[in-house]
């Protein structure tokens, strides 16, 4: 996780406000890089729960967060699903890499061909609605 924070930091020159991450990245250590770096880490605090009155905004905040982290999370199962992202089998670690961005790049061609194909239909559909209401 660290290293992902700092390929943020060198592509973009700041660190990000905050991290959604999985249970497992929550550990001490990283809590403390991202502590010393002013990150937000989301999930609950390592240790028991406080009785504080900002209970109730901590679970808003994580409610907020995991919502996000589905969002991203079901990007993946469809990349699994539709786009066989789970059936790579490249033997090298760069071909690997290389086969995953392109399935990404794949997706993303998929969702502006289809935003296209939306906005071309509704063109076509105004046009109609104005032939119909000249004649």
């Amino acid at each position: 996780m660290i290293e992902s924070v700092e390929t943020y930091k060198a592509r973009f020159g700041m660190y990000p406000k905050e991290v959604l991450a999985d249970q497992i990245y929550r550990n001490r250590e990283n809590r403390a890089y991202c502590k010393e770096h002013g990150i937000r880490l989301s999930g609950p605090a390592l240790g028991r729960p406080s009785k504080q009155a900002d209970q109730v905004e901590s679970k808003r905040i994580a409610r907020h967060d995991a919502s996000e982290r589905n969002a991203v999370e079901g990007k993946f199962g469809e990349g699994k699903r539709k786009y066989g992202l789970n059936y790579i089998r490249a033997r090298l670690e760069q071909t690997n890499g290389t086969v995953i961005a392109l399935q990404f790049l794949v997706m993303n061609l998929e969702r502006r061909l289809r935003l296209l194909f939306v906005c071309f239909f509704n063109l076509l559909l105004s046009l109609r609605d104005r032939r119909l209401l000249a004649s």
